[in-house]
């Protein structure tokens, strides 16, 4: 891997991609003999640290139609805390379900699951059947996993009946120096990007796509108001830029006058820090409060003078979701994508159905959404929201990030990449962004 490794910061993708395939590689891990370590506490205590681990593993065989990927970079994204606190239930359930599935898929399903659903780096090789890549492309990876054999993906591949997100519901994901991964998940890096940003994309670009602004999702139009929960979060902070880039009012929700700060730093007027203003929107543990959710829809409305919500963008899920259905216009979309505060969902139905509300599930991209995401961050219209990078070997730390939410944006994970800016060849275009780029990089 190190001669690899050379080959690619020389710029020699060729030469990177000539050498041996190495019979092995270093990947984050989490241990199938592991999974009860946590069970007696509660997820919000659970230390991903103690679960991850660094470990070298055998490259997996290459079948048809698939790449191997020389990671660069990759990024930490909240399947990844899921997988590592085994919540709701462990990720070797869905290996092992999928390794049922055909015979190739039985390589998955393993003692070790090597987890993560982003990367930037370099093809090493192909499969039988790819015609478009080659070895030596740049690429990234968007996460989603298909096989397209039957008809129900062949409208919207996010509906295909063998539809998985890789890393997560697969194997050999990309917080590894080497992923491999089904040809159809590859797009180009964006060329004034260096590793870390560009790997930091995938998921999180492709899901804001979706979820507002394609028409499987909230279908955003201009003029709309936009209420969107953890603006300043990896989902949240690609959200608020599609609604400025689509001539959308957004009001950012965040936790804290620094994450205040960042969504005012990228354009959004509107800003609403929860834990300034106490909003409580559960009386305990099984009792939510429609007071709160009054007054935070009253504060909505001062703010934007008088309007409610077109859309909101959720994904916090049962902390916030009550508040949601309630805030959101007569005839309004609440966007559903994800659920990080618990996945029972409690509202007042009376406030969905008698005001013609429509309530939609969004999941990932299929990847004509995901290219057109990515599309729009190689013409510097939308960018990325990295602010801090970790190597491999602390990977944990990276998880418990997030897990603990004091993160802005995305947190990046240095793989083969030996220092962060490397890997950018589009110097004209990054001197014209480089604020932008580097918005979530200059914040606490």
């Amino acid at each position: 891997m190190d001669e690899i490794r050379q080959a690619i910061v020389h710029g020699d993708y060729a030469a990177a991609a000539s050498l041996p395939v190495p019979e092995s590689y270093r990947a984050v891990t989490v241990h199938a003999d592991e999974t009860d370590m946590f069970e007696d506490m509660a997820p919000a205590d659970r230390d991903p640290r103690k679960s991850l681990h660094v470990d070298e593993v055998p490259t997996p065989e290459l079948g048809p139609g698939e790449a191997l990927v020389a990671v660069m970079a990759s990024a930490i994204n909240y399947n990844t805390v899921w997988t590592s606190i085994f919540e709701p239930i462990p990720t070797f359930t869905f290996l092992r379900r999928y390794g049922r599935s055909n015979p190739l898929a039985k390589r998955h399903d393993l003692p070790y699951h090597v987890v993560g659903s982003d990367l930037s780096g370099v093809v090493l090789r192909t499969g039988p059947g790819v015609h478009v890549w080659r070895p030596g492309d740049e690429v990234v990876a968007h996460c989603l996993s298909v096989e397209l054999e039957g008809p129900d993906g062949h409208n919207d591949a996010m509906l295909d009946s063998e539809q998985r997100i890789w890393g997560f519901e697969t194997n050999f994901g990309g917080l590894a120096e080497i992923a491999l991964v089904k040809a159809t998940q590859l797009m180009p890096k964006p060329p004034h990007l260096t590793w870390e940003e560009a790997a930091s994309l995938g998921l999180v670009n492709s899901t804001a796509y979706r979820q507002l602004v394609s028409r499987n999702g909230a279908d955003l139009k201009q003029g709309d108001t936009v209420l969107i929960w953890g603006a300043s979060g990896g989902l949240g902070s690609y959200a608020t830029q599609y609604a400025l880039n689509g001539g959308a009012i957004p009001v950012c929700v965040v936790s804290s006058p620094d994450k205040a700060e960042v969504c005012r730093a990228m354009g959004a007027e509107y800003v609403i820090d929860r834990s300034a203003d106490g909003y409580r929107f559960w009386k305990d543990d099984h009792t939510q409060d429609p007071k709160e959710w009054r007054r935070f829809g009253t504060r909505i409305r001062e703010l934007t003078g008088g309007d409610d919500p077109d859309i909101v963008f959720e994904h916090p899920g049962r902390e916030t979701f009550g508040a949601s259905v309630y805030v959101a216009r007569r005839g309004g979309t609440i966007v559903t994508c994800a659920s990080t505060s618990g996945y029972e969902h409690q509202f007042d139905n009376r406030y969905l159905w008698m005001n013609l509300k429509r309530v939609i599930g969004t999941h990932f991209a299929n990847y004509r959404e995901a290219w057109e995401a990515n599309r729009l961050v190689t013409k510097a219209q939308i960018h990325p929201t990295l602010s801090t990078t970790y190597p491999l070997e602390q990977t944990g730390h990276a998880v418990l990030d997030l897990h603990r939410n004091v993160h802005q944006g995305k947190v990046g994970v240095r793989v083969l990449a030996p220092a962060e800016g490397l890997g950018v060849h589009d110097h004209e275009l990054r001197e014209r962004h480089l604020k932008s780029i580097n918005r979530f990089r200059s914040t606490p």
